[in-house]
């Protein structure tokens, strides 16, 4: 049993919450290509046809024998024309070339093309004026895919180029994970709708759009419910008819440990609890657990938390629920400034990356410390990544950066 007053370090939390998503993977849809950008593969594709599927010119020109060809200006009979589109089935003879424009078929015999603006037609006869070398502007048929070959695996998520490829394969539909549903819950007696007057003790709900931005840049399509109260009766309520009706519960407040934080007990009373309370910062009292058919992610309150918890915790576990294989990408950069850290905890901090005038990516970290400085964060493109322990990096050390 999980002792949930001790906090997980960063891995063994992540390790754990991966496992639960790979077991409660989502089930998988067939969509046309048009909707499957971004979505993740859920299935091998292997070539039904080779790509090219034939021998064609790679320029607009003349295809010939490339024996025929002494020095400049050889002199050739032009005998037809081949288009891309058809094929005239047309064959080149000892001294003969053929007309013919990018992608079209090769005809028989012929082995190179020579491109137009080297060559010069006078009546029936072309002189090409350059000759190429041997095979020269022609794309075999397989080059770039041989029929059988596997192109496309389980677990990618597909990019414009993924899905052009499948396309060029004359494949139409792709079983793909289905997108989690999202249910966004922000929580607090305090919290008060942008555009609505503040009372004392009152501020603006801001992680609200912060999550359904961060969300939907993901690909995903959230569902906003209306702010939580500090009630524990409504927080029920609330959290267990979401639970019923979405894969995925993201709060951002009420995890932590104070008088007014219902989320932690609801959870163990009606669910299950994963783990609660995490070695980093900003984010220590994260939450996740199971309730009904979601898995639920309790992110803590402050901004600059629910933007660290999101994409540390939150991305991993929307893909492990979508079966991602793949790993995002892993960014590094050189420290502007020397950074010191004495605490033990994983530690993410605001950074602004850019680019050096030798290429490298340099980052210099934001002043600001308070996980509630929001401002800091609308002015920093990445987070710092300090590994747990205390650290000292020096002005020039290459850290793991987590762009924005």
């Amino acid at each position: 049993m999980i002792d949930f007053h001790i906090s997980l370090s960063f891995d063994e939390a992540l390790a754990l919450l991966r496992d639960v998503a790979a077991r409660h993977r989502l089930d998988t849809e067939s969509l046309a290509l048009s909707r499957c950008h971004g979505r993740v593969l859920a299935e091998d594709i292997d070539a039904p046809i080779a790509l090219p599927p034939f021998d064609n010119s790679a320029m607009d020109g003349f295809a010939l024998r490339h024996a025929d060809l002494q020095d400049a200006n050889t002199i050739l009979q032009l005998t037809g024309e081949q288009f891309a589109g058809n094929s005239h089935e047309l064959s080149v003879q000892p001294g003969e070339c053929v007309r013919i424009t990018t992608g079209a078929p090769m005809p028989t015999g012929a082995d190179t093309v020579a491109i137009k603006e080297n060559s010069r037609v006078e009546g029936a006869a072309v002189i090409v004026l350059t000759p190429p070398t041997p095979g020269a502007n022609v794309r075999r048929a397989g080059e770039d895919v041989r029929e059988g070959e596997r192109v496309l695996r389980s677990g990618e998520v597909l990019t414009p180029a993924r899905v052009s490829l499948a396309a060029s394969l004359g494949i139409s539909l792709l079983r793909v994970a289905r997108k989690p549903t999202v249910a966004v819950f922000t929580t607090g007696d305090e919290l008060v709708e942008p555009g609505m007057p503040l009372a004392a003790g009152q501020i603006y709900d801001s992680n609200r759009d912060l999550l359904m931005g961060l969300l939907r840049a993901d690909g995903l399509e959230p569902t906003a419910w209306p702010r939580l109260p500090d009630d524990p009766k409504q927080v029920e309520i609330a959290l267990r008819d979401a639970g019923c009706a979405f894969d995925l519960i993201i709060t951002a407040g009420g995890v932590s440990a104070g008088e007014k934080d219902y989320l932690p007990g609801v959870l163990a009373q009606f669910g299950e609890t994963h783990f609660w309370k995490v070695k980093m910062k900003p984010g220590m009292p994260l939450l996740f657990g199971s309730l009904d058919q979601a898995r639920v992610l309790g992110l803590p309150g402050n901004p600059v938390s629910v933007l660290a918890t999101y994409l540390t915790f939150g991305r991993a576990l929307i893909d492990g629920l979508q079966g991602r294989m793949e790993a995002r990408p892993a960014w590094q950069a050189q420290l502007v400034a020397p950074l010191d850290k004495s605490h033990a905890r994983r530690e993410f901090i605001r950074g602004r990356v850019f680019s050096g005038p030798n290429g490298a990516l340099h980052v210099d970290a934001n002043p600001a410390t308070g996980s509630h400085r929001l401002r800091a964060v609308a002015d920093s493109n990445a987070l710092i990544v300090v590994p747990e322990g205390p650290q000292h990096f020096a002005a020039g050390e290459v850290v793991e950066i987590l762009p924005l």
